[in-house]
């Protein structure tokens, strides 16, 4: 595994599971250092705040190593794609770029969270699915028509993992973003066909 490296990431939960994911592929220890979060796609390319992650960019390069960009494709995979070499271009920066949840469809790490858990655990998402449904056949006269709010697809997250933690303070402390086990077995499968193309994006990107 090439040792010079940055990763750039929106958020907690991305760097926590990019982190976990590198280390079951690399079968390596992964200095968390090397990951860095933009605290949200909008803070890489604002004027006044991009400048802090060109340096780092520049300064990898510099340094002989190899820049990443791992960002959520959210409503449009090939729109935040353009937004995103355009910002390449402007910034006369190196990285490659990897969307979530594929590189190809819209949608964000929680999509693909949603398919890499444990198969024998997809009741609890099936009951998730069944409530998010009758959510929307609540029609409450007060709101006039307007219907009730769906949950985010982050809190689908963090019922899969209540439901299956336990009640403790210590327990509950595993649910968050930033505590997360993605190598529990129990919970999750690093080893499922949705995580192919991101496996192949980082052996390439990261192999020596």
């Amino acid at each position: 595994m090439k040792e010079i490296y940055r990763i750039f990431v929106e958020g907690p939960a991305d760097k926590r599971f990019i982190e976990q994911l590198m280390e079951f592929v690399f079968n390596e220890k992964i200095p968390s250092d090397n990951i860095i979060s933009t605290n949200g796609y909008t803070n890489l390319t604002a004027t006044d705040k991009e400048g802090t992650f060109i340096n780092e960019m520049q300064r990898t390069t510099d340094d002989g190593g190899i820049n990443l960009v791992i960002f959520d494709a959210d409503d449009d995979c090939k729109i935040r794609r353009t937004e995103l070499l355009d910002w390449k271009r402007r910034t006369q920066t190196n990285f490659e770029l990897f969307l979530f949840p594929n590189n190809k469809d819209e949608g964000e790490l929680e999509n693909l969270l949603e398919q890499i858990i444990n198969p024998e655990n997809k009741q609890i998402m099936e009951c998730w699915d069944n409530y998010e449904q009758s959510l929307k056949e609540i029609h409450l006269p007060w709101r006039n028509g307007i219907p009730l709010t769906i949950p985010a697809k982050k809190t689908r997250i963090y019922a899969y993992l209540e439901a299956l933690l336990g009640t403790s303070r210590s327990e509950k402390e595993k649910i968050k973003e930033k505590n997360r086990d993605y190598q529990n077995k129990k919970h999750w499968n690093l080893n499922a066909e949705a995580l192919s193309e991101l496996t192949k994006f980082l052996k390439s990107s990261l192999s020596q």
